[in-house]
């Protein structure tokens, strides 16, 4: 049986940087946790931007540069950084919420089972949850809701309850 754990944009910037909050700052040591007692593979997404971020669509719409390409914004946090299992684990850069490697990974892999943490519940956690429900619709997919965050506590129960309808497990850890 193929399980694989995403780590979605667990960055800096998301933490406590330019789009940081206290609720994500919260689940940091949830998702370290999640991450060193997990028994199968690892993936850490990055949500990665270049210097002209603010000129994208996504940009315009939300005009906050973040998670710049070589920039501390941009790293994983460090508690994360720490464990074995980012030195052995995958590491996806993407460009926008839900990530093409990460459609192949599931195309080509048809994990039995997906386990999702990270940020921001409301956008790249559901929009990755999606795509792999899409390209892999035979997988369970299972998203920890205390060691999920998103850009407000409503935002965070409404992209939870959304993922429920698409048949995404949510459960806490």
């Amino acid at each position: 049986m193929k399980k694989i754990l995403m780590v979605i944009d667990m960055q800096n910037d998301f933490i406590d940087g330019a789009l940081g909050t206290k609720e994500a700052e919260k689940i940091v040591s949830g998702v370290v946790r999640v991450v060193n007692e997990f028994e199968g593979e690892v993936i850490f997404t990055r949500d990665t931007h270049s210097e002209n971020y603010l000129e994208t669509l996504e940009g315009r719409k939300l005009p906050v540069k973040h998670c710049i390409k070589g920039t501390e914004g941009w790293e994983i946090c460090d508690e994360l950084k720490d464990t074995e299992a980012y030195r052995n684990g995958r590491i996806i850069d993407k460009v926008t919420f839900g990530s093409d490697s990460l459609a192949e990974i599931m195309k080509n892999e048809k994990p039995d089972e997906v386990y999702m943490t990270g940020l921001c519940t409301d956008i790249c956690v559901i929009s990755n949850a999606m795509l792999i429900r899409a390209f892999s619709p035979e997988t369970d997919i299972t998203v920890y809701e205390n060691c999920c965050a998103g850009v407000s506590p409503e935002t965070h129960r409404n992209a939870l309850e959304a993922m429920k309808v698409c048949q995404v497990n949510v459960q806490t850890f």
